[in-house]
């Protein structure tokens, strides 16, 4: 057994527990970093950077095909294999010394095992090779695990080895035919990838297909995945999964429907990694998401911070955003205020302070690179709404602005926003339409920093570009108003 004495200690070292970490480091405390699996986690090897790279050589021959003189040029099809090595090389080949050098460059400590809080501050690691470390922490210990892909009751399912997001985003092969469970991010994204790369696609969708976005938005994805072979069945669900000695998945749903797959995706939701990390010892439940406050303190049922105060959690484990930019984010405002506590320094928790992680309520961005792209930050129609603010829609067509025109022959897209009447300031907006990505930014500032509608007149966007949308969006909001 060895024991060892950090500053601060950080269970799982994916983007969220090396940001909080580096921060530590940069503020001039000791940290040490404990990972029982690749460090860089999720994010790295197994969904945003896989994933998209999977996704990224489609969209481009789309783009191409687009423009007749570009198209002209197209002589051959997609090749599966050349996408697929290219995915390996974003994944680092699922090794993660790159990783690990960086983490000793930045001063962090890395112990490698399975982590579990054994008592206050202080949390014991198993390695791999059976040796026990005892890491004490000075000021916090912070957990960081993350999540998991949540495989649903369908009675045969678990049995048919499904393949989950980390499957599908690591496949060495694409499958002729794939059945997808679930209609959110993840579904929607690998529909759209695995239908470019030639594999028959079904999607079961029992809330619809990305039901959490605008109807605009989802609806212009569902006509495209048509559009590309993809079977649609929403408002279902599976009832019974089974795989059979020869291989193949046979899928029967409530309504009746059967047909039979290679592989079987599940993509129905996320479950915290908090089963096996010593719960227990500090009064919660293991398998629970975790509870914080406005600087990332874990709580209990009753409001009031673990023992006192010095376990936090940031990242997926906390159920605030569950996207990796979003955890980042938290990581930073928390190493801040790690450094903060530890020196005796003010904590800034107003309301956008400086150690407050408040964009997870206000402004969480996000993309959905599917074809076409969805690109939303802030409230939709339906969440403000639920949120009891007083608001006003507008649309506009993305296609009939100039520079969306320019952009690609046939261009279809719709752009939305949403303002508070009370303040006059925008709280949500939603685009969708090829390259939507690199207009949110705008829409993210403008929530963000509660730019008055008169205000944001006076930011004139260039012609021809596809962000003269705002101009076509302020144009129609005023003129109805």
């Amino acid at each position: 057994m060895t024991q060892s004495t950090y500053d601060v200690v950080v269970i799982g070292a994916g983007p969220v527990g090396e940001n909080v970490a580096d921060g530590v480091v940069k503020g001039g405390l000791t940290v040490a970093i404990v990972e029982s699996e690749l460090v860089g986690g999720e994010c790295s090897y197994w969904a945003c950077m896989p994933t998209k790279a999977l996704l990224r050589e489609a969209a481009a021959l789309r783009a191409v095909r687009d423009l007749p003189g570009a198209n002209a040029a197209v002589t051959g099809e997609l090749d599966p294999a050349a996408v697929l090595a290219r995915r390996d090389g974003f994944a680092s080949h699922w090794r993660d010394d790159g990783q690990v050098a960086w983490l000793h460059s930045a001063g962090i400590v890395l112990v490698r095992g399975v982590g579990r809080i054994s008592a206050t501050r202080t949390v014991e690691v198993a390695g791999a090779d059976g040796h026990t470390t005892v890491l004490t922490a000075r000021h916090a210990v912070v957990v960081a695990t993350g999540s998991s892909a949540r495989i649903p009751h369908v009675p045969g399912l678990a049995d048919a080895a499904p393949w989950t997001s980390r499957e599908a985003a690591s496949a060495q092969a694409v499958p002729g035919r794939l059945a997808i469970i679930g209609g959110g991010v993840v579904g929607a994204e690998m529909a759209t990838a695995y239908a470019a790369l030639g594999s028959q696609v079904t999607m079961i969708a029992r809330d619809g297909l990305l039901p959490t976005v605008e109807s605009f938005a989802s609806d212009l994805v569902a006509e495209r995945l048509k559009a590309q072979g993809v079977t649609l069945h929403l408002r279902t669900e599976p009832e019974d999964v089974h795989r059979d000695e020869a291989g193949t998945v046979h899928v029967r749903l409530a309504d009746g429907t059967t047909f039979d797959v290679d592989e079987v995706l599940v993509a129905t939701g996320r479950t915290p990694n908090t089963t096996t990390i010593g719960l227990d010892q500090v009064g919660l439940t293991p398998g629970d998401w975790l509870r914080v406050d406005g600087s990332l303190r874990v709580i209990g049922s009753d409001g009031t911070p673990v023992g006192d105060g010095w376990l936090y959690a940031a990242g997926d484990v906390n159920h605030r955003a569950l996207l990796t930019h979003q955890g980042k984010y938290q990581a930073r405002a928390l190493g801040e205020t790690l450094v903060a506590r530890a020196t005796g320094k003010p904590v800034d928790l107003a309301p956008w302070g400086r150690h407050a992680a408040t964009a997870d309520d206000r402004a969480v961005s996000q993309v959905v690179f599917t074809d076409p792209e969805i690109a939303s930050v802030g409230h939709t129609v339906a969440s403000a709404e639920a949120a009891g603010l007083r608001v006003r829609a507008v649309e506009y067509d993305l296609g009939a602005v100039a520079g969306a025109s320019l952009h690609a022959d046939g261009y279809t897209g719709r752009a939305g926003m949403i303002v508070d009447e009370d303040r006059k300031v925008i709280v949500g907006f939603t685009a969708v339409g090829p390259d939507v990505a690199e207009l949110l930014h705008a829409g993210t500032v403008a929530i963000t920093a509660e730019v008055p509608i008169d205000r944001l007149w006076h930011a004139v966007p260039a012609y021809p570009t596809v962000s003269e949308i705002w101009l076509r969006l302020l144009e129609t909001y005023g003129r109805t108003a």
